[in-house]
């Protein structure tokens, strides 16, 4: 059973259903105004290792991930584009879903647009003003009013930080997104502005749209009603938009909302911040043009402690891809003793529960808290413990059943085997003159060959006792 630590109880709490079946969770997706980057990714690798987690331990899951495709960003930028909203987040969806697929991510079960959830929003404010926990404003715009819910601050210890709701009483916030620690009644309902064009709903209280923080609310309710097993995200989250998801939900709707909350730590950049000013906010495509592909930033995204910081790099990505390598040539030596050389899919592997052997410390580290770094450990030290040679093709068999097992537990891809170009027979003769002129310290012959085999294509590397033909990129 996984334990995960629960950001409202600050401890571990095992994962298991409110109805003894299926685990039911909602992650905040993507603002769809752009290319999600390295960071956005992180929280989304590692959602999905939860999941991969909780699936392959014998619980089914219900996987709820939004898009946000109406807020302050996305009209601000589809303006600028000279596109409708419909298309320009059409776009950035579908950028998303790509790179998705590409860093092996499972899909949700149901991906909620909040464009289409308009009504629901809109019953949802209805409901708060009816009970006396929001008001409209002059403008039309609805506030919801955060001294009717005592327990606003529950989850990010507000208390602890030494904020006193008091004080801010009569303060609002129309913004999607506000200042840390600002406490103020958040807007649910904006009233329209001529910066929005063509982006808004008639309401009750007027033309307008909802406020960002409502339009997770009001889907999650859709699709779970008023009680759920776990809510995650970012935890740039917690505050407001956790909180003030909790406040009007609960105020709304009644319930408890989220039983566990699984926040996932931010990303650093060559140990800073990502800016674009700095050039360091990594896309997928970005890395896959500096030469690394998906499959390496995957690894290194899941292979992090998702409560600490990750500090992502380029050389980090230079060892993934050393060790994605590492494990193919175990997977190899395996596949080579096994009678089926093919193994189970991920859907497959839910069903089978093979016996893990050498690789159960792995299976442990990740039950407890989701530790992927003590795992990838665990891992590294059964295949240096495991004489491959030694094993009769059965045994190797359910040592290579064990080893998939945790790889899909991860999302890990192996790299296809590289295939060995070899130089044609002119390139060798060319190569071979020109290590001997070499040995015979002709330097001038030595460097005129080798200028005709790179105008062939090739490359020398000279070793010790010979040398290797490298094809140019």
């Amino acid at each position: 059973m996984l334990n995960l630590f629960d950001t409202r109880t600050r401890q571990a709490q095992p994962i298991t259903p409110m109805d003894n079946q299926t685990v039911r969770f909602y992650c905040c997706g993507p603002t769809v105004y752009g290319p999600a980057h390295i960071g956005n990714f992180r929280t989304f690798v590692m959602q999905d290792v939860f999941r991969r987690v909780v699936e392959l331990g014998g619980l089914p899951t219900t996987h709820v991930r939004n898009l946000t495709d109406v807020d302050d960003k996305t009209i601000r930028d589809s303006q600028k584009a000279n596109m409708s909203l419909n298309d320009f987040t059409d776009k950035w969806t579908k950028q998303f879903h790509h790179d998705c697929s590409e860093l092996n991510c499972l899909a949700p079960h149901i991906e909620p647009s909040a464009v289409r959830h308009i009504p629901e929003q809109i019953e949802m404010v209805e409901a708060l003003i009816d009970k006396g926990h929001a008001y409209p404003s002059e403008d039309g715009s609805v506030y919801f009013k955060i001294s009717s819910y005592p327990d606003y601050g529950r989850l990010s210890r507000l208390d602890e930080r030494e904020l006193e709701l008091g004080k801010t009483a009569n303060t609002r916030s129309s913004s999607d997104e506000y200042e840390k620690d600002s406490v103020a009644d958040f807007v649910l309902w904006k009233s329209r502005k001529p910066e929005d064009g063509e982006n808004y709903w008639t309401s009750p209280w007027g033309e307008g749209r909802p406020g960002w923080h409502l339009e997770c609310s009001a889907m999650i309710h859709k699709y779970f009603g008023n009680n759920f097993d776990l809510h995650s995200g970012g935890v740039d989250l917690v505050f407001p938009h956790h909180e003030n998801e909790i406040a009007q939900s609960r105020c709304a709707c009644g319930g408890d909302f989220a039983k566990n909350w699984f926040h996932i730590t931010h990303l650093l950049v060559d140990g800073g911040k990502m800016s674009k000013s700095l050039g360091n906010m990594y896309t997928l495509d970005d890395l896959k043009q500096k030469g690394y592909n998906a499959s390496a930033v995957r690894y290194v995204l899941a292979g992090a402690y998702y409560r600490r910081p990750l500090n992502f790099t380029l050389s980090s990505l230079d060892d993934a891809k050393a060790a994605l390598n590492r494990l193919k040539k175990f997977d190899t030596a395996l596949a080579a003793l096994c009678v089926e050389k093919e193994v189970p899919n991920y859907e497959q592997m839910r069903e089978i529960k093979p016996s893990l052997g050498e690789f159960t410390a792995a299976w442990q580290s990740l039950n407890n808290d989701l530790n992927t770094p003590e795992a990838l450990g665990h891992v590294f030290s059964a295949i240096k413990r495991i004489n491959v040679a030694d094993l009769s093709p059965e045994q190797a068999q359910e040592v290579r059943m064990a080893f998939h097992f945790i790889l899909d537990a991860f999302g890990i891809v192996l790299p296809e085997e590289e295939k060995v170009q070899e130089a044609p027979a002119e390139v060798v003769q060319l190569a071979t003159q020109r290590w001997e002129a070499k040995q015979n310290k002709d330097w001038a012959a030595a460097d005129t060959l080798r200028a005709q085999v790179t105008e062939l294509g090739w490359t020398i590397k000279d070793g010790k006792d010979g040398f290797e033909l490298i094809p140019n990129a």
